[in-house]
């Protein structure tokens, strides 16, 4: 007789288990069709907590905006960087070439034809004394 017992209590659990399988599923269904319709908005534990959805919704929105902000800064400080190295570049290859440019020989040269030539006579020291300065402020 426990044998028979076993047999009728384990078809009752397999029953059960079948029975609560397909509940799940159809309040998965049921929670899907509330969402899509529009109708779990209406109810009274989702009215409750609705602060607690909008703070919820306007802090993924906050976040979705800065990842977009912090994507823009990555692409704005690469342009500088990449600016900046063309500037450096552009610094070095004129830097040189004013060094290049304002040896004496080349000035000379860039002179020659303005007829202004390099002096040969090398230049005078001229000497004032604080002496000769005041003679020549009192005069």
């Amino acid at each position: 007789m426990s044998e028979k017992r076993q047999h009728t209590d384990s078809s009752k659990t397999s029953s059960s288990a079948s029975k609560a399988g397909e509940g799940r599923g159809n309040k998965v269904a049921r929670s899907v069709a509330s969402v899509v319709s529009g109708s779990f908005l209406s109810q009274e534990s989702t009215l409750k907590n609705f602060p607690f959805i909008f703070y919820l919704s306007l802090l993924a929105i906050c976040y979705i905006a800065y990842g977009y902000y912090s994507d823009d800064q990555v692409r704005k400080v690469n342009q500088l960087t990449s600016e900046i190295k063309e500037l450096r570049t552009q610094y070095i290859v004129t830097k040189d070439s004013l060094v290049i440019k304002s040896k004496q020989t080349e000035v000379a040269k860039a002179l020659l034809h303005t007829g202004i030539k390099e002096s040969i006579v090398p230049p005078q020291k001229i000497l004032v004394t604080t002496d000769n300065l005041k003679n020549e402020i009192g005069n």
